[in-house]
């Protein structure tokens, strides 16, 4: 049986924080269709964006534009689609995915992976698409054409330049302060190279929203299963979108009180309170037009250190 105050949360938070329905799409792909081999057909995932007040209409148009852009590809049988990610698309979402459910305490050694661009070298609309990627991936732009990350970012870094084509193209190095000569400690950086402020109301917002939830969810027993389902997957969208812009810097680096650790572990304990009724709402909905859903990876399990 649904919960009214449970149900009357989602409502306040969808009409107070109105998600774009693309947006859900690629959440409901990272979270619930990723894990279960990636594919799925296009009933099945209107249903599953239905309790967000999403229609049919608005998911076909979603699914076009991300196949436009090279996250998804559709294939038919009879008058049925299937949505698969691309491999481009698998690898991204990977990549974006263990941002949010690893854990986010980390260390570092000092030293510093630098990049810079030549413009004779590379083109002009390579450098901007370059920019816009390093700067997702948590770069900071020390100056026009440098970047910098405090700690190693080799594998995702050799992922970008091969998809931007600029593989052997740009300079990679690896850098540390020098003890040499008298200068203001490389961790000053932060304060001029990083917007933290925004990435701080992100996290706060997130807070803010998601802390009442919590107790409300611990004052029942075995959630309704769609009620569960909104939650983890309205949970993983605003945190998503809390991280975007975080550059996941090592704890050396951050303010005391860090709001990110904070929303991390409230993420991580609501996903845990929902995740299995959530799940059986997925299997249940996917079953409808297909009786040979995959069981979730074993991936799945390990998200946020390892589900209970």
């Amino acid at each position: 049986m649904k919960n009214a105050s449970i149900d009357k949360w989602i409502q306040h938070f969808l009409d107070s924080n109105p998600p774009r329905s693309k947006s859900v799409v690629m959440t409901v792909f990272g979270d619930s269709i990723t894990p279960r081999g990636g594919a799925v057909w296009l009933g099945s995932l209107i249903a599953l964006l239905a309790p967000f007040g999403i229609s049919d209409r608005l998911v076909r148009t979603s699914v076009f534009r991300l196949a436009e852009e090279g996250w998804l590809e559709a294939s038919r049988e009879g008058r049925r689609s299937l949505y698969t990610l691309t491999a481009p698309g698998l690898r991204r979402f990977e990549r974006a995915y263990k941002r949010i459910y690893a854990p986010t305490e980390l260390h570092w050694d000092g030293r510093w992976t630098m990049l810079l661009t030549a413009p004779e070298i590379i083109s002009a609309a390579q450098r901007a698409n370059l920019r816009k990627e390093l700067l997702w991936e948590g770069f900071g732009m020390i100056a026009p054409g440098i970047f910098a990350h405090p700690g190693g970012k080799a594998a995702a870094l050799e992922e970008i330049l091969a998809r931007l084509d600029v593989t052997g193209k740009v300079f990679v190095y690896s850098a540390a302060a020098s003890d040499q000569v008298s200068s203001r400690p490389l961790s000053d950086l932060v304060a001029h190279c990083w917007e933290l402020d925004k990435v701080l109301e992100g996290y706060r917002h997130f807070i803010d929203c998601f802390a009442p939830l919590l107790k409300l969810v611990k004052s029942r027993g075995a959630l309704d299963p769609e009620q569960a389902f909104a939650i983890r997957t309205l949970l993983i969208h605003t945190f998503r979108r809390a991280q975007l812009h975080d550059p996941q810097l090592p704890l050396e680096l951050l303010p005391e009180d860090w709001p990110g650790t904070i929303a991390y572990e409230l993420c991580h304990e609501i996903y845990q309170l929902t995740y299995k009724e959530a799940d059986q709402y997925i299997l249940m909905t996917l079953q409808a037009e297909d009786d040979n859903v995959p069981e979730a990876a074993s991936y799945f399990y390990e998200r946020f250190g390892g589900l209970s």
